[in-house]
């Protein structure tokens, strides 16, 4: 895979030209190292630069991680089948309640949570997902989902309460 899956990107308004924190300088403050400036040369994304620098995505403020969101998106797509993806991983990781303060999944628009959602529900319940039950958690959790209730519905009731289902993997 030479490039990252885009078609996330329209669902995502107003993203700033570049990242307050790259995943780079994440990483670099994950190992308590100087965080470099973001350089759109040597930060430019690609499969092998996002797992690279998979360990700097829980590091990012909530305006760096919405910049990389997108992308994350389509790549995680890509990697359905693929259970050595770190950066797959992380970003479910990144998705699960609780959300930070200041907010990340709770300061996306509707149409940005849908596509996250969207990939949660291919990444949970795809036939060629190896990410199920890595997926069922930020999928299902109440604090995630606004039609979901305390006794934590399935991603079901999401897809059949009317939400706009952005991709299918089928």
């Amino acid at each position: 895979m030479d490039s990252i899956d885009t078609r996330f990107i329209q669902y995502f308004n107003d993203l700033p030209a570049e990242p307050m924190l790259s995943l780079r300088g994440g990483n670099a403050r994950d190992e308590y190292r100087e965080v470099p400036e973001y350089d759109p040369v040597t930060d430019k994304l690609s499969p092998d630069y996002l797992e690279a620098y998979c360990w700097g995505l829980p590091h990012l403020d909530a305006v760096s991680w919405r910049y990389y969101l997108p992308f994350l998106l389509g790549y995680a797509i890509q990697n359905i089948s693929n259970p050595r993806s770190n950066m797959v991983e992380t970003l479910l990781s990144s998705l699960r309640p609780p959300d930070r303060d200041p907010p990340r999944f709770g300061s996306l628009t509707a149409s940005e949570q849908d596509a996250v959602v969207t990939v949660l529900d291919s990444l949970a319940f795809s036939d060629d997902s190896v990410w199920k039950d890595a997926a069922m958690l930020p999928c299902c959790h109440a604090a995630m989902l606004p039609c979901c209730h305390a006794a934590m519905l399935p991603c079901w009731h999401w897809r059949n309460s009317g939400h706009q289902v952005l991709y299918t993997n089928k």
